[in-house]
């Protein structure tokens, strides 16, 4: 819930309550570096790696 990748989404037309598939880049000082929301698995881990590689 800190993150706020729990809440309400929708699913074929219906709302509900889960978990809202994220992913959180953090630094090891404890600062989010970045964000993705409402992630799809197809071609994610290389955006992932290029943002890693850009830092």
């Amino acid at each position: 819930m800190a993150y706020g990748a729990y809440g309400e989404k929708r699913m074929y037309g219906k709302t509900t309550m889960g978990v809202i598939r994220s992913t959180f880049l953090i630094a090891p000082d404890g600062k989010v570096v970045k964000v993705w929301r409402k992630v799809k698995v197809k071609g994610h881990i290389e955006e992932v790696i290029r943002t890693l590689k850009s830092l």
